[in-house]
């Protein structure tokens, strides 16, 4: 390798490192190549067509997955040789990307000696959609083997493997996409992905501190649009999880029903919060269902699942066998110890709470109903009859007077 090719390779790379991010630019030192992720500036309303696709996702798409570029540079580039590379694409064909491949062919000849990957990157994002003729909408042709790239030899190659022969697919061009379904996911996932950059570099007023930044540092609720700052947010969802109130996890503009994603949850409030919120959503959740107890004991909590009328509760964890009623040990035939005092409590409870607490208290009165009415049954036992002298079952005592 001569002084002013490596200089010069050298010199290419650093630029490329300084203006792409390094999501977009990957070196490799090693081999003196990397990777460049290219996103293309789609038209406004550019529409795809493919038949699974309308299930999907709506048929305008703002953002398609790059096309990546992969290259490696020959000690003697830029002075005789070009350098080494692969197109791969998600949603362009073979025959496409084999266009693409002989035009990058082209320019290398135009501009042989000088270094060529910024001519390369330039094409590539700004006069791809031109040169293949690609208007919206845009059918997107996957082959019938799932990934795929050249299907056939070329029909004449150069000492290097270089395509010379039109009409043939190149052996540098791959579509890496393994079925209909994979590229719907990679669309969606390059449309998020794409929406968040220009988010995060956008400037958003946060109504709660009255202060701008920088969308990076806000969380934007999906469903009303509206966006807060972080900090505002974390300190707001804090304060509702230590509180129990984990249904109450909603944008905070007036009257908005908007409610946070668990994965908006997490990254504002840490991992140990984030735990006791997830842990009282699925109580609340299991509240609910009838055939679902907790474990009394504090240091246990694990749900329980009940027999069909059953009166105990077993947990799978601890072992701890409770009455569902009161919650404490199993007391076999014994009277519970809740009592309609208890159930005055719970109903003047029921009259104060909210609509699904009046639901959870409804499905608990049952329950206790239940318990109220057999301890009736026992007492009325006590006052009517006498214990058999033999088996001292209880006899009803009638009055003869």
């Amino acid at each position: 390798m001569s002084r002013e090719d490596q200089e010069a390779q050298e010199d290419e790379l650093l630029a490329l490192a300084n203006i792409f991010s390094k999501e977009e630019f990957k070196r490799q030192d090693a081999t003196k190549g990397g990777e460049i992720h290219l996103f293309l500036q789609l038209p406004s309303e550019f529409a795809t067509v493919q038949q699974t696709f309308a299930d999907d996702f709506e048929n305008s798409v703002p953002f398609l997955p790059p096309i990546v570029l992969n290259f490696e540079l020959p000690p003697d580039y830029p002075s005789s040789a070009p350098p080494n590379f692969t197109l791969s694409c998600k949603w362009l064909s073979p025959t496409q990307l084999t266009l693409l491949c002989q035009h990058l062919d082209d320019l290398w000849e135009e501009n042989s000696g000088c270094v060529v990957l910024f001519p390369w990157i330039q094409f590539l994002k700004e006069k791809t959609l031109d040169f293949l003729n690609i208007k919206s909408p845009y059918e997107i042709e996957l082959s019938s083997n799932g990934l795929q790239n050249w299907m056939q030899p070329p029909e004449k190659t150069s000492a290097d493997g270089v395509l010379l022969e039109r009409g043939s697919i190149d052996k540098r061009a791959i579509q890496d996409v393994q079925s209909v379904s994979a590229l719907v996911k990679c669309i969606l996932d390059s449309i998020e992905a794409q929406e968040k950059k220009v988010f995060d570099s956008q400037q958003f007023l946060c109504n709660i501190c009255f202060m701008e930044k920088l969308g990076s540092e806000c969380t934007h609720f999906k469903d009303c649009q509206h966006v807060y700052c972080n900090c505002c947010l974390k300190d707001y969802f804090e304060i509702q999880i230590k509180d129990g109130q984990v249904h109450a996890l909603n944008c905070p503009e007036p009257e908005c029903k908007s409610v946070a994603t668990p994965a908006q949850v997490k990254d504002l409030v840490g991992e140990q919060l984030f735990c006791r919120y997830d842990y009282l959503l699925l109580k609340s959740g299991l509240d609910l269902m009838a055939d679902i107890s907790f474990c009394p004991r504090p240091s246990c909590q694990t749900p329980v699942m009940l027999e069909p009328q059953g009166e105990m509760g077993i947990c799978t964890v601890c072992q701890y066998a409770f009455c569902v009623y009161c919650k404490k040990t199993f007391h076999g035939i014994t009277n519970c110890t809740v009592n309609s005092e208890k159930l005055a409590e719970l109903l003047k409870e029921h009259q104060a709470a909210d609509k699904k607490g009046k639901r959870l208290l409804e499905m608990r009165f049952e329950q206790l109903k239940k318990v109220v009415e057999n301890i009736k049954n026992v007492e009325w036992i006590g006052e009517n009859s006498k214990p058999c002298p033999s088996c001292k079952a209880p006899i009803q005592v009638h009055d003869i007077t």
